[in-house]
């Protein structure tokens, strides 16, 4: 598409052009790399909507299936609700937008990305993040940006800047990493439990490689961008600010330390509606009563972050290093397949793990390529009772899918490969109660419902969330600040950093950083990793001692999964003419089977018990095995000869039982002691060099008489004693 005006990013071979599409927009880029495709947008209103008092970002990215060459499912052959896919691109591109918007400026702002083209190789959520920020940059808006965005990945040791789909099936590392051109923004992804120090050097390799697209985006806008729009910024008026101080006075600190969340929020609201009634007797009609509301999130943001940089006291009364308690619990659903209570502080998680088959996998469009299919699934759920409030409930919102991801992904690498384990997984997390960290507790609580459902994970994942309070002087230059671990809620609200790291006692499994500065310098990003390693530590210890490794045997009421190897050339006997026998084995076991397609002659048995298990196993070896030497069997007489019978051990497998050897005394005629059709017991004695099976009925029984003595051992002894005692009483 020829466009007026294009800029390439060499190194990273990104193209941006503008001047042709969508000339009414703010700002519009499209944004390739290979065959991929996108239509950035950014326009603010030139107005504010009546009553707001916070900031409207809508960042929306949509695929259209003409990219792909294909057309929609369903009946109105029309793109309809988001998929998940598109809901956590739009995510990603929001968090590190958001920041970077002057303090004050509420006007609403849309960035709406369309995918155009899909070469099915190079994905586009790196794209969109760059799009956005070039659309911004050329735009009327206000905004403190470039921004730049790379995927990074590490295969065989090297990083590998924007790996293909297809590189990324041979990655540990998958880290989408935005920057300024100084600092980090925000990071989010996952790895396959990299050590602390080489995460470090993969966000520091990341930032060096998204110079480029800054660069790129600085010379689009001296081309072409236009000039900022002066927007009235919303701040409370002087007079309002200055009342609503006078009537807290010193009341704020004792209402922030009260003892739980409830009970500060109470103590606020109290304040609050004092300072509001106040403002309307001396303000009259005139008043805003919102104008209340943004006073005391500047007055409790002073205080929460006075008390943590001047006197190092946090809400709870904690250090900054230290921990909440923390309690754990598994195995408290009777019926589930694994369950598990994790709370932290007044954050609490619910954890239910359930095993599937291949059935229950979850399907995914695979639109821009990459996997087509999950087996592992976490879902997140945040009702509003878990913050003592009546809402909405009954949908799921960006933010649970959002933090369901995190928290996928920081599990996913303990995983066992689907070879050795091959269920589908999925784990709900139902957040009963919340005041910070809520998808890190269901990282935590998701490790102890797979172990506790005995899937036979390598080890505990835990998580845990690190804030940041800082002082900053008039050029922006932080001068003072303080890292937080496991942050409470309000921390969260007021502080400056949300950085959620989430491992093993190896390595880092998953990340997530998101900013409310615009810039966390390198150095406080490397103290933070420190204290929340440590942190993470002894996490680990307390989930240890609560379950220390995986149940051996999975629960009774989860299914039983075997994948069962048999001969290739011995699969159409397994199914049978018309499928016959394999008929007769599901009817039989209520199992079901599944035959690979590649003919490599893998079978997966998937059954509701271990009973039901066995016995599916058992009609596969009958129909499917060999008769083995110094094994018994239960077979039927084919044939009747005066030297002995011939006798069918499995379908289609027979062998020949001498009339010396069917029974432990001399028989006379073969009649006597079978006849032709008979259901006999045999064991297999030996084979010869042609292949002869050589079979025993009198072997057989010997064996069964000696077991059946063999029970009557020394272990039933006392079973006996109590026996003859109960004869003696009577």
């Amino acid at each position: 598409m020829k466009q007026k005006h294009n800029v390439t990013a060499e190194n990273l071979g990104i193209q941006l052009s503008t001047g042709t599409l969508a000339g009414l927009a703010g700002g519009a880029v499209t944004i390739s790399l290979g065959e991929t495709s996108l239509f950035v947008s950014a326009t603010a209103a030139s107005s504010l909507r009546t009553g707001q008092d916070f900031f409207p970002l809508t960042v929306d990215y949509k695929e259209k299936f003409t990219a792909a060459g294909k057309f929609p499912g369903g009946y109105f052959k029309r793109e309809g609700r988001p998929s998940e896919k598109e809901i956590l691109t739009s995510r990603l591109c929001d968090r590190p937008l958001r920041p970077l918007f002057p303090k004050g400026f509420l006007n609403e702002v849309q960035v709406i990305g369309y995918l155009l083209s899909t070469d099915q190789v190079n994905e586009a959520d790196v794209l969109m993040v760059n799009g956005a920020s070039a659309a911004l940059m050329i735009s009327d808006i206000p905004w403190n940006g470039p921004i730049g965005c790379v995927r990074l990945g590490e295969i065989n040791g090297e990083f590998v800047v924007n790996p293909t789909n297809e590189q990324m099936y041979d990655s540990t590392l998958d880290l989408i990493y935005v920057g300024s051109e100084k600092e980090m923004m925000m990071i989010e992804g996952s790895a396959d439990q990299i050590p602390e120090d080489r995460f470090v050097e993969a966000l520091e390799y990341a930032h060096e490689q998204i110079q480029d697209i800054i660069s790129a985006q600085i010379k689009l806008a001296e081309l072409c961008g236009k000039e900022k729009k002066n927007f009235d910024l919303v701040k409370v008026p002087d007079d309002v600010l200055a009342l609503c101080k006078e009537i807290t006075g010193n009341r704020m600190e004792d209402a922030i330390f009260a003892d739980s969340k409830q009970e500060r929020q109470e103590a606020v609201d109290v304040i609050k509606q004092e300072a509001l009634v106040a403002c309307e007797e001396k303000f009259g009609e005139d008043f805003n009563p919102d104008h209340v509301k943004m006073a005391y999130e500047f007055i409790q943001e002073d205080v929460y972050r006075e008390n943590i940089l001047v006197r190092g006291k946090r809400a709870d009364g904690r250090q900054p290093g230290d921990l909440r308690e923390i309690s754990c619990e598994t195995g408290v659903l009777p019926r589930v397949h694994g369950s598990a209570i994790f709370t932290r502080g007044e954050t609490q998680s619910l954890v239910m793990s359930t095993l599937g088959t291949s059935r229950d996998v979850q399907d995914l469009d695979g639109l821009t390529g990459g996997p087509t299919a999950k087996s592992f699934i976490l879902h997140y759920n945040f009702p509003p009772f878990s913050v003592g409030e009546a809402g909405r409930f009954g949908f799921t919102s960006r933010r649970e899918m959002g933090h369901g991801a995190l928290a996928e992904r920081s599990v996913l690498p303990v995983l066992p490969p689907e070879d050795d384990f091959p269920y589908a997984i999925r784990i709900v997390s139902e957040i009963m109660s919340s005041n910070g960290s809520t998808s890190m507790a269901s990282v935590c609580g998701g490790s102890l419902a797979l172990m506790d459902a005995g899937v036979p994970i390598s080890q505990h994942v835990a998580g845990i969330s690190t804030g940041l309070v800082t002082e900053m002087d008039e050029e922006g230059k932080i001068t003072k600040h303080v890292v937080l671990t496991d942050i409470i809620g309000a921390e969260d609200h007021f502080g400056d950093m949300d950085f959620k790291v989430c491992g093993t006692r190896d390595g880092v499994t998953g990340f997530q950083l998101d900013l409310k500065i615009q810039g966390l310098p390198f150095d406080i990003a490397k103290e933070a990793v420190k204290q929340v390693t440590e942190a993470r530590m002894k996490i680990l210890s307390s989930m240890e001692e609560c379950l220390p490794s995986h149940r051996k045997e999975l629960r009774d009421h989860a299914p039983r999964i075997e994948v069962v190897q048999i001969d290739p050339e011995k699969i159409g006997a397994l199914i049978g003419p018309g499928g016959k026998n394999i008929r007769r084995i599901t009817e039989v076991t209520g199992a079901n089977l599944d035959i690979d397609e590649d003919n490599s002659g893998k079978i997966r048995v998937y059954a509701s018990d271990s009973a039901a298990m066995d016995r599916a196993l058992q009609e596969i070896d009958l129909v499917t095995g060999e008769i083995e030497a110094g094994k018994s069997y239960r077979g039927i007489v084919r044939g009747v000869k005066e030297f002995g019978a011939f006798v069918e051990c499995l379908p289609g497998k027979e062998g020949l039982c001498h009339i010396s050897e069917l029974a432990d005394f001399r028989v006379n005629k073969t009649e006597d002691i079978c006849k032709l059709g008979d259901e006999i017991i045999v064991k297999c004695i030996g084979i010869d060099d042609k292949g002869r099976v050589k079979l025993s009925r009198r072997a057989a029984l010997e064996e069964e008489k000696s077991k059946e003595e063999s029970s009557d051992t020394p272990d039933n002894e006392e079973e006996k004693i109590e026996e003859s005692s109960e004869a003696e009483d009577s």
